[in-house]
């Protein structure tokens, strides 16, 4: 028996939880997929699955050998993709996943430029805030805010993650007063909210030194979705600590004005640094190398490397 294809048919029994669902999948029958589970075991030595009339489980064996069997066929399947790509350039399908405040500032824009470059390629873009298990849920490529020390994790600097304080023409024209650490209490907020940031101070740097300045208890708003924050901070409601990656195109026309910008604000447990990450036991194929190259240069090309 083919031991990749008997390979594949036990990791699909395996995410499937049974052979009947895993054989409807691939298109076989259940009795070749049990038979090729059966051939591994025998040549093994030892039980893959526990199999009762109500469930089929994987065994310790099991879970162990489940796993290097997914690195094998990923492996095998990332070579077979970068050898079709020497021959026809970069294609396929390219899965990736970035934090939702991502899409409206840049995503969207860098997106439908890399489909016009690389017109072979498909892509598949999922926007969440949620922590995502790359290997399990199948993802080439994660774009995540923060540090480049994940295990598992091969992690490229593709941009910067400097925060600017900012308020609209509008809201400083109707609250004139001073924006300085003296005077924060006395301002209209707009916060993030977010489980892994400091709730009482904000960090920031001036002169060499490190400073602490007390988070407003009252704002007027806080919200966990940044896209929310940001219409209402152009809609003049108040202060808000932007990404530049964000602001960026609102300061460059006027919409926005940076405050205290001798100021250097600690973007907190999110990180200092853009990042592209993948597997570590995964080579990046074309198609991934060719996505994060293009991102690296078009934040460079906006001044936000």
């Amino acid at each position: 028996m083919d031991k990749f294809a008997a390979l594949g048919m036990f990791v699909a029994t395996a995410e499937h939880g049974g052979f009947s669902r895993a054989a409807e999948q691939l298109g076989k029958t259940p009795s070749a997929l049990t038979k090729a589970v059966t051939h591994l075991e025998e040549e093994l030595g030892v039980r893959l699955f526990e199999r009762s009339t109500r469930r089929t489980v994987l065994t310790e064996a099991g879970r162990v050998y489940l796993e290097t069997a997914r690195q094998v066929l990923q492996s095998l399947r990332d070579a077979g993709e970068e050898v079709a790509q020497l021959q026809h350039g970069v294609h396929g399908v390219l899965r990736l996943t970035a934090p939702l405040a991502f899409g409206r500032a840049f995503l969207d824009e860098v997106c439908a430029g890399f489909l016009v470059e690389y017109p072979q390629i498909r892509l598949r873009v999922d926007l969440t805030d949620d922590f995502i298990d790359l290997v399990d849920a199948g993802y080439d490529l994660a774009l995540r805010e923060g540090r480049g020390d994940s295990p598992g994790l091969i992690a490229k600097v593709v941009g910067s993650n400097r925060l600017a304080l900012c308020a609209s023409v509008a809201y400083l024209a109707r609250k004139p007063l001073a924006v300085a650490p003296e005077t924060l209490d006395q301002h209209d907020w707009l916060l993030y909210q977010h489980a892994a940031l400091d709730r009482t101070w904000w960090w920031a740097e001036r002169d060499g030194q490190r400073l602490s300045l007390l988070r407003p208890t009252a704002p007027r708003m806080e919200s966990d979705n940044h896209d929310l924050l940001m219409a209402a901070t152009l809609a003049g409601a108040g202060l808000y600590h932007v990404p530049l990656w964000s602001a960026a195109p609102y300061l460059a026309d006027g919409r926005l004005v940076q405050l205290m910008t001798d100021y250097e604000i600690d973007p907190d447990a999110f990180g200092a640094q853009i990042l592209a990450v993948y597997p570590s036991h995964r080579r990046a194929t074309g198609k991934v190398l060719a996505f994060i190259d293009y991102l690296a240069r078009h934040l460079a090309e906006q001044g936000l490397a």
